[in-house]
Formats: structure tokens, sequence, C-alpha cells
């Protein structure tokens, strides 16, 4: 296994000291500063550990992760596959670079002939091909391991079939219908695939920022499905994240969202957990104060949730992917400020 890819070996403290060219924003947008005095303080980072290795001790012999039912096998993995990336991580290198050598390997072997992301047994669908795929190209992205390259690409491809007329995703891999759900994790996946170097054409992001500007609603929010329907604040928080991926940092669906989602979270206890692992990332970037309210906000909550068992820390989740998936995303969350994710950093 190659080491960090030489953009990423530069390291200060768990931070990218240089951000990579290909991590720009798109033509005609600006990226944030960010607040460079939020750090991981030694609660936080007890917390990461003891869920890393809640984490590796959940892992299949198979190299997935997937709670309960099997079901979802590929989604699960990959979220676990970002937490374990968002703390350096890293395939073959790290003390849990086993674990993320397997779970990627199990990735990889879900890519099929026509590059639809789905384990062998289990159900599947768009959504996990999207946090998959996000998933590959990140690690390409970091690694420049040629292995992934040519399955990654055939993910990409499928993505770019299945956008429907009006620029975006549903749950097959189909263009027939979308919504915002299934869309954003489309979006992210092209944008983390293109910082990698795979080829995304421009003419495809253009008509996915139209599907998500065609379910703003008039508070600000978003809408499950284009026009039509009540915002929520989850979907709200999906929507701007994708907005910023794609580079419209100070674009006013991007402000206007921010805001509402900050305004209902605590209101709209459902999701929460997804809610927050999309609300993370649009705060790091935008960075300032908001991102140092928001990360401080986090860190006493989960610190309150945590669930501790024989040296390892996890967060219960009763939903598809249960304590696995919650604690994944409890991890990446609690680790922003280290920017090791390429897709993140500004």
């Amino acid at each position: 296994m190659k080491l960090r890819h030489a953009i990423l070996t530069t390291l200060v403290g768990g931070a990218a000291l240089l951000s990579p060219a290909w991590a720009a924003p798109l033509p005609g947008s600006t990226a944030k500063s960010g607040a460079d005095d939020v750090v991981v303080d030694e609660r936080s980072e007890q917390l990461i550990k003891g869920g890393l290795k809640f984490l590796q001790a959940r892992q299949l012999p198979n190299g997935s992760w997937a709670d309960g039912d099997r079901n979802h096998a590929a989604a699960v993995t990959a979220y676990v596959l970002l937490g374990f990336l968002s703390t350096g991580n890293l395939p073959g290198e790290g003390e849990y670079g086993t674990a993320v050598r397997r779970g990627t390997d199990f990735l990889l072997d879900c890519v099929r002939p026509d590059g639809y992301i789905a384990a062998a047994e289990g159900q599947h669908n768009m959504y996990g091909h999207g946090i998959a795929t996000m998933a590959l190209g990140e690690i390409y992205g970091m690694t420049g391991d040629e292995s992934v390259r040519p399955k990654l690409e055939r993910a990409v491809k499928l993505i770019l079939a299945a956008q429907n007329k009006e620029g975006g995703w549903r749950y097959n891999p189909r263009p027939n219908d979308a919504d915002v759900s299934v869309s954003v994790l489309q979006v992210v996946a092209l944008r983390a695939a293109k910082n990698s170097g795979i080829d995304v054409p421009e003419e495809n992001l253009q008509r996915a920022i139209a599907y998500l500007r065609s379910c703003r609603h008039a508070s600000g929010g978003f809408t499950y499905q284009a026009r039509g329907g009540e915002p929520g604040a989850a979907r709200t928080a999906a929507a701007v994240y994708a907005l910023q991926v794609l580079g419209l940092y100070d674009d006013k669906m991007v402000i206007d969202g921010t805001e509402y989602y900050m305004s209902s979270y605590q209101r709209d206890r459902n999701y929460f957990t997804y809610g927050a692992n999309y609300a993370t990332p649009v705060n790091y970037m935008i960075g300032g104060t908001k991102w140092k309210s928001w990360y401080e906000a986090m860190r006493m909550r989960l610190a309150r949730e945590v669930k501790s068992q024989g040296g390892t820390n996890y967060w219960s989740s009763s939903g598809p992917g249960g304590d696995s998936y919650a604690t994944a995303i409890n991890v990446g969350i609690l680790a922003m400020p280290y920017g090791y994710l390429p897709l993140y950093q500004r």
C-alpha cells in the first residue's frame, strides 16, 4: 500500500497544512477560512479512541460492518470507513490500517460489472451506492491507490447514467423520479471522485444544482422532493452540504438553509444523527464562530450520550445500520477538526 498521497503528507496536529489543488471550489465560489482554534480536546479524543475500538470489534469476517440484519452492508461499511479515514487511518496505514484495508476490499468486491455497489446479500439502493462511492473517492484521493480507480470510475458512470431529467436521483439506479436524500449523496460522491481526479462532466453537476434549487422552500428550508411538501431540518442540512461541496459557499440558498436548520433542528428530533452528520461539515466549511459554537454543542451532547463497555465507546441507534452506523458518524463529528478528509479541506 502506498503511503498517504503526497499532498496530505505534511500534517500539523492532525490538520492538513496545504489544501490540495483539486479540492478547490468550483468556478465563481469562495471557500471559507474556518476557526483554527477549534481543536479536539482530551475528552473527545478519548471518545474517538474508544469508538474506533468498538468499530474494530464489530467488523465481520468478510471485512464489512452490518449490524443485525446484514441489510445495507455496503452503506454501513462505507460510513464506518469514513469514520476511520477522518482519524487518519488508511488502508494498511495507522493503528486500524488492517481493518480499513479489509473494509476497503469488501467495498471494492461489492462493485458489480455495471458499477452498482451492493453487497451480495441483504437490501441495497442508490443511497448506499452514493455513500460507498464517496468513500472510495476519498480513499483514492488520500492514497493514490490505482487498484481503486477502475471500480470507482464504474461507480461514477452509473451515477451519471441514473441522473434524471430534473437533475436528481432516486433509490433505484434508473433516471426516473428523485428526492433530496438520495440526490445529496450522489452529488457528494461525484465531487469526491472529481477531487480525486476522476472525470465528472460539469453539466451533470449544474443539473444537480438545479434539482436542489427546485426543492427549496420559501422558508429557506428544503423539501423532500421538488415543488411540494414541507421542509425538514435534517434534509435541509443535507441539501446545504451538497451545495457547499459543489462550491456554492456564498449562495443565498446556503445562507438561508443554514439559518433554517440552526433554528429548527432541536425541534425536529427525528433523524438527529442523520442531520448532524451533514450539519457538522456544513458548519466546518462555514468556519468562524458558527463552527466553534456548533462543535462545542456537539462535543457536549455526544459526551453525555455515549455508552462505554470494556474499553470501548459507542452510540446507539435503532435505525438501519445500528450502533456501528451511529458510532461511525459520531466519531467523524468529533474528529472533524483534524481535517483529514480531502472533501472538506478549506
